[in-house]
Formats: structure tokens, sequence, C-alpha cells
């Protein structure tokens, strides 16, 4: 982080995600589902969050706990939430969270660009090419 970037933006670096989420008006959530960040929003971090507040999830559905998140959304603990990914996806037609009105669910199409799918085939096939001339892969997932 460079601090002319967060000037020219108008933001500012919190330290504890408490914080964070105390003082936002949207929370994208941005992370690799590890075990670390599996539920990392859950009961509590919402309940921390502005009634204001959006929640939005571009990276797995297993880092909100949606039992949680139904719960706060019917109850107005947040205003809205908006989920590109699920857990399970897709869900269940009878799932609680189709049934609310201050929530949006795309089908995992956060990517679906022209552009982003192209710099995913050249991933892949740089990785591809890495394997085949037995060079490390630049994108490996699972690092020996």
């Amino acid at each position: 982080r460079r601090k002319e970037e967060e000037e020219a933006v108008g933001a500012h670096y919190c330290a504890e995600m408490e914080d964070l989420l105390q003082q936002s008006d949207f929370v994208m959530l941005v992370v690799n589902l590890t075990p670390e960040t599996h539920r990392l929003i859950g009961k509590k971090e919402l309940e921390l969050m502005k009634p204001t507040a959006t929640l939005i999830n571009i990276s797995r559905g297993a880092v909100i706990d949606q039992d949680a998140l139904v719960e706060a959304l019917q109850n107005k603990v947040i205003k809205a939430a908006a989920l590109d990914v699920t857990y399970p996806e897709p869900l269940p037609r009878d799932h609680p969270l189709l049934n609310l009105n201050n929530i949006i669910i795309t089908p995992h199409i956060g990517t679906a660009t022209v552009q982003a799918i192209r710099m995913m085939a050249e991933e892949a096939i740089a990785n591809m090419l890495a394997v085949l001339n037995d060079q490390p892969i630049p994108s490996e997932v699972f690092p020996k």
C-alpha cells in the first residue's frame, strides 16, 4: 500500500478488520479460501458492520457463514449483500438467500469479460508450457 494511492481515493488503512467493518459502507471480500479465511465473515463480523452497509463477495462462497448472512439480512443488521459466489454453487432452489429482496446473486460470472477470459487463457497456457518444459509453474496453486 502506498500513502499517495490512499490519499488519491480518500482511503485510509485499517490495521484491524474490526475497524474496517465498523467504518465501511461497502465491504468487498477478495481473498483465497484457506483454513484462515473459511467463514471469515460470520455473525460477529456482520454485527460489527453498519446497518447501512453492503457486503460483496467475489472470492469463494465459504468465506461467509451463509446462515449468519441470511439472519443479518432478514433482521436488517446490514442493508444488503451482493454475491458472485455461494456455497454450494449453485444454491439449492429452496435456499433462504434466494427469497430475500436485499441481495443480488450472480452465478459466478464476475470474470466473464473478454479481457478476463483472455488473461485466464494466457495464464493457463503459460502454466502448461512451463510443465511441458520442466520449468517452475508460474501460477502453481500448491507449490511443492
